[in-house]
């Protein structure tokens, strides 16, 4: 298969991209490749909302900046912060005009909640479930596309580089390009070829490397680790966000159900098993400080009181309110027997969000030519140590824009002509054959997430890292004997790639000789004066 423009994941950053390009040049082919159905992402289970700055008269551009570089704790890109959180508007405009709806006051200005880490009142919001409804918007211009093919059901083993090509390829290869990837077609059961001239990586993020995360069963870091095999750039892999209030349900692993920041934001108070409000012996911001120290001090409580959960309690406020706002929150806690106006909420901490990532510059590109990256799976330099409550959508449809204007450019120069055909060869499965058993993969995984929540969480030290290194040494041994010898599967790939992200976080985290934002060494307590990122 032969297309122009090619874009693996159908989240918020894929979708604008798509979106754009299409608009731009309607004679060309835009082909967005998803590996579940198309509506299943990252951008759909975010509930709090999308960061902008459009109430200037008690908000501005500065504040937000300096709330972002607060939260990201020295590490920030400030001249990737002032352009996300400037162009953010515009962007913001622009999902509008597309059909995404955003919560309104009575007089028709926009509903403005506030998160930790925010100075002012800046989350736009759909209810509690704004990402599943900017997906929604997203999708629904897209099928008006004429020139847009979206592939669900399709799964991306492996980026295309000279190295398939039979050159030897390194980390110090200059002018590594991209050709398009191979993908397993779940439908025919066969590994296929899509040649690309522009390729995009929008495949989001990895919490599935954890025992207990707010992200779908999808988010198992393909995209970094495909790059990676790839030899391109990967930096900042230890600051590995952990949402502070996941429901907590006894028996349950896996997917964590949220509850959103904005719950705090409206005036929820954290609260240990003897009921104290403990976040202002933490933090003069209370529940609304930087998610990186409510987990640390949720995490804390829990294990000086050796319970499993803490509780947000939100009996006290106005219950009208908390219906109309969080109504999936109230009809989640009310499936499992919790009355919010009567029962406090067990929470504890999951993984959530990966700040590091795809290394990219401020127009989206990588390190491999004719490969941009953007959303959850790239390190653009916006979250720094630990990214700022609802910056994560704004980023990414800033980002997916900056890749659509440097994809144009890059055209124009060219005249209009995209790169000549490449011979790609077919891929070789000669001498592997059908697993007899899956034991030996679900196996695996299990004790991946077991030993990633253990070693390398909330809070680590050097010993547990090293313990980590060496059981990732031993299980991602044992897969690639697995992939040497068995037919590509899903679950086959998904292992590979979560034991390749599980070893950048632990090496990242070795590497980071400091304690600062998202990542906490109990063996070096104390900020370095030295900032610098990790680069793989």
């Amino acid at each position: 298969m032969q297309t122009d423009f090619l874009i693996i994941g159908s989240g918020i950053a894929g979708l604008t991209y798509a979106l754009k390009i299409a608009q731009e040049f309607p004679d060309k082919k835009v082909t967005i490749l998803t590996k579940t159905q198309s509506d299943e992402t990252n951008t759909k289970y975010a509930q709090g909302g999308i960061a902008g700055v459009t109430d200037f008269d008690h908000d501005s551009f500065d504040k937000h900046i300096k709330d972002t570089l607060i939260s990201g704790d020295g590490l920030c890109n400030e001249h990737v912060v002032e352009i996300v959180v400037k162009e953010g508007v515009q962007r913001i405009n622009e999902l509008i005009e597309w059909g995404a709806n955003f919560d309104r006051e009575p007089d028709g200005d926009y509903k403005l909640g506030k998160e930790g880490g925010h100075s002012e009142n800046r989350i736009l919001h759909h209810k509690d479930v704004t990402g599943k409804e900017m997906e929604r918007a997203l999708l629904e211009a897209i099928k008006k596309a004429g020139n847009i093919e979206l592939i669900s059901h399709c799964f991306v083993i492996d980026i295309i580089t000279q190295h398939h090509l039979g050159y030897l390829v390194t980390k110090s290869t200059p002018d590594i390009e991209c050709y398009g990837v191979y993908v397993l077609n779940l439908a025919t059961k066969k590994i296929e070829k899509i040649a690309a001239g522009i390729t995009l990586l929008a495949t989001g993020g990895n919490g599935q490397v954890y025992r207990s995360t707010t992200n779908p069963a999808i988010a198992t870091g393909d995209g970094v680790a495909m790059l990676y095999r790839a030899k391109g750039r990967i930096e900042n892999m230890e600051f590995i966000q952990f949402h502070p209030t996941a429901l907590y349900e006894a028996g349950v692993r896996g997917q964590s159900f949220l509850i959103t920041e904005a719950v705090r934001g409206d005036g929820g108070i954290l609260r240990n098993a003897q009921g104290e409000a403990f976040m202002e012996r933490y933090d003069e911001r209370k529940d609304l400080a930087p998610r990186d120290i409510v987990a640390r001090a949720i995490d804390n409580e829990m294990k000086i009181n050796g319970t499993e959960f803490v509780y947000l309690d939100c009996r006290h406020m106005d219950q009208e309110k908390f219906l109309e706002h969080f109504p999936n929150i109230h009809a989640k806690c009310k499936s499992i027997g919790i009355d919010v106006a009567k029962d406090m909420i067990p929470v504890s901490p999951a993984a959530h969000y990966s700040c590091g990532g795809v290394k990219t510059d401020e127009w989206a590109r990588t390190s491999i030519k004719y490969l941009y990256a953007a959303g959850e799976c790239a390190s653009t330099g916006l979250h720094g140590a630990n990214r700022l409550a609802s910056n994560s959508l704004l980023e990414a449809m800033v980002f997916a824009h900056r890749a659509y204007k440097d994809s144009v450019r890059l055209l124009n120069e060219n005249e209009g002509q995209l790169r000549p055909e490449t011979a790609i060869p077919d891929w070789n499965a000669e001498g592997t054959t059908a697993p007899k058993e899956m034991i030996l993969i679900t196996q695996s995984l299990k004790e991946m997430k077991l030993l990633m929540s253990d070693y390398v969480g909330i809070v680590r030290n050097n010993e547990r890292l090293k313990r980590a290194n060496r059981r990732l040494d031993l299980l991602h041994e044992e897969t690639e004997t697995l992939y040497e010898k068995l037919e590509v599967s899903p679950q086959l790939c998904e292992l590979r790639n979560m034991i390749t992200v599980s070893y950048l976080i632990v090496k990242s985290a070795e590497l980071r000789k400091e304690s600062r934002g998202l990542h906490f060494n109990t063996d070096y307590p104390d900020r370095n004066t030295i900032l610098q990122n990790t680069i793989l």
